[in-house]
């Protein structure tokens, strides 16, 4: 009759054959299963990206999972955007690319080959700002500072969108030109929170650069 002891050990080799064999059926080809080299790529998890950010053509080599906020920050050394909650709901990450304001969190950077990337950096320096970043001084459209980059590309994009009449969900009248309202920017600028409340600052930041009043 079998001791206890080894039918414990019995019982181990069993879990852990099974184990085993289910991972190894789980692999396609074992071996042939590595994930093949990209173009330009120095191993199979690299490949190179070429996009123009704020005006100067990059060519970077990169993790092919790294995302567009991460190559800005880490490889191009552009930290005025801004890492938050890293899951699109903050808007801290917000960048224009294509003229089209994105969240770079959840975007791959590989997916932006060839396209044109605008951060906080490229819209104005201190000594030469851009319109809606004076505005935001004037207006005290920041506090802490911290989501200010993605809150001003944001603004920047939300002005273009409303003159090429691009509606929004509190468009009234999908048939006339649409009118920057303050229900307006506040439906469109919803996806970039400011934790420290500075709403009403920003809304009457972008009113000033739009040139119209609510």
């Amino acid at each position: 009759m079998a001791r206890s002891h080894d039918l414990d050990i019995n019982r181990r080799e069993v879990i852990l054959a099974g184990a085993a064999t289910a991972v190894a059926s789980s692999l396609p080809g074992g071996a042939e299963a590595q994930p093949a080299a990209l173009p330009g790529a120095s191993g199979p998890n690299h490949a190179t990206v070429s996009l123009t950010v704020n005006g100067v053509i990059r060519e970077v080599e990169v993790d092919t999972r790294t995302t567009l906020l991460d190559l800005l920050r880490e490889t191009l050394h552009l930290t005025g955007t801004k890492k938050g909650c890293d899951h699109g709901q903050c808007g801290a990450c917000t960048v224009i690319v294509d003229g089209r304001r994105i969240n770079s969190c959840l975007s791959l950077a590989l997916m932006h080959e060839g396209q044109s990337v605008t951060t906080i950096e490229g819209l104005g320096t201190p000594d030469q700002l851009h319109p809606m970043q004076a505005a935001f001084v004037e207006h005290d459209g920041y506090q802490c500072g911290y989501c200010t980059p993605g809150q001003i590309c944001s603004a920047v994009a939300v002005i273009a969108e409303v003159k090429a009449d691009i509606p929004s969900h509190v468009t009234d009248d999908l048939t006339a030109p649409v009118e920057l309202t303050e229900a307006e920017i506040r439906e469109r600028m919803s996806g970039n929170i400011c934790r420290c409340g500075a709403y009403s600052n920003i809304v009457e930041a972008i009113v000033e650069v739009a040139g119209r009043r609510a």
